[in-house]
């Protein structure tokens, strides 16, 4: 699982099956909503938290046909990529579209939980499944999101309570890196106070200088835990006045972000390495298309699941042969191959495209998301059936060839 406060086992049904609360917990820590762009709405849509959940199906879209897959399975729980409900709404009366399938969904008691521009760029996410389908290595963020910002706490305090405000600081959030908790470092030496007349010292008396043997204890933690952690410091602490100093480190790339960036194990041609695409991904009517030499190499490749002709300018920055994503617009795409030509006569290389069906270039990662799930409900002594929708949601339904599929 993703990095924060490990989560405790918690009960469910008699059965141990989890409930949906439990089930909303473990997604939100794997693909945190405040990752999430900012126009996004992420999270549970429809569901009662207290309702167990033995069955989650996996779906690209929110979806009538996605419903009727979940209730002929049984489903208790849909997890989408997209949003059903993106934009503000004022009703959801079964008198349009989405407001009928919010009342089918309650009336099967049926969730549903979104997991969109967070799962993008989550570790496991839409980006890591569609480089894992692709086969590539040694990859890494085309875009890495900051790091989240964190403090260094450092607390001198006697040396007998350090264990103590080291838990103190860890039962609110401090101390925490990765799968690790109440991290902590320490180091001893001598402090020194004299306390006034107006103090109460638990060490020492008014007037006379005191000499005592103490702890630096060391702990990181979120930013946004400042105020907590200080006041965690203040309570436990034994000192009527602790000594405490707040430092803000300095910022970093993090492990995730929007994109992927990765080496195929062996070079291939542009031709070749779409047809590699194609049967990797679900298939569309508008299937694989591609701009470049057919004959082209390829060897390093930049991914990025859904619409993605914003990030041209990181893509050439990153040094590919090839970019592959989808919803690829005509004037973007085709300034961009005018910009490949161009840099050739010059000795430059410009990446070639490949573009997917946006459907296609997401539903990889609904495998990824089913395993995580299951194993990360297992590692707290439950678990859920999970299944990947079989329906496919691409809206579009048929493709007439023209006189000239491909004219020259």
């Amino acid at each position: 699982m993703t990095s924060g406060t490990p989560l405790m086992p918690v009960p469910g049904a008699a059965d141990g099956t989890p409930t949906l609360a439990t089930v909303v917990r473990v997604l939100d820590r794997r693909y945190p909503p405040g990752t999430a762009e900012s126009w996004d709405r992420v999270g549970l849509v429809v569901g009662d938290p207290d309702q167990a959940v033995r069955r989650v199906l996996f779906a690209v879209d929110p979806v009538a046909d996605v419903v009727d897959e979940a209730v002929a399975w049984g489903a208790d729980l849909i997890v989408t990529h997209h949003p059903l409900l993106l934009r503000g709404v004022h009703s959801v009366a079964a008198t349009n579209a989405k407001g009928a399938l919010v009342h089918r969904l309650i009336r099967a008691g049926i969730g549903l939980y979104a997991a969109h521009t967070n799962a993008d760029v989550a570790t496991g996410g839409v980006a890591d499944a569609l480089a894992d389908a692709l086969g590539l290595v040694d990859t890494r963020p085309l875009v890495p999101a900051p790091a989240e910002a964190l403090d260094k706490h450092v607390v001198f305090v006697p040396a007998a309570q350090a264990g103590a405000l080291v838990d103190a600081l860890s039962a609110v959030g401090a101390g925490a890196l990765g799968e690790y908790s109440r991290c902590a470092w320490t180091s001893t030496g001598e402090g020194t106070f004299t306390p006034s007349a107006a103090a109460r010292p638990a060490v020492g008396e008014a007037g006379v200088a005191a000499h005592v043997v103490e702890a630096r204890v060391e702990m990181v933690a979120p930013r946004h835990l400042r105020d907590a952690v200080v006041a965690a410091v203040r309570a436990a602490h034994p000192y009527e006045e602790p000594a405490f100093d707040v430092l803000e480190l300095a910022a970093w790339s993090g492990s995730t972000g929007s994109g992927r960036v990765g080496r195929l194990p062996a070079a291939t041609t542009l031709a070749a390495f779409a047809r590699h695409v194609a049967a990797a991904v679900p298939g569309t009517v508008q299937g694989v298309r591609f701009a470049g030499d057919p004959a082209g190499r390829v060897e390093r490749v930049a991914v990025l699941g859904g619409s993605g002709d914003s990030f041209f300018d990181q893509v050439r920055a990153a040094g590919v042969d090839v970019y592959v994503t989808a919803d690829l617009r005509h004037h973007p795409a085709s300034e961009q191959r005018e910009r490949a030509l161009f840099d050739a006569r010059g000795g430059a290389a410009t990446p070639y495209l490949v573009d997917l069906a946006h459907f296609a270039s997401e539903w990889p990662w609904l495998t990824h998301g089913a395993s995580a799930l299951e194993a990360d409900l297992v590692a707290l002594g439950t678990t859920v059936e999970t299944r990947v929708s079989t329906r496919r949601t691409d809206p579009w339904t048929g493709r007439v060839a023209g006189p000239a599929d491909a004219p020259a």
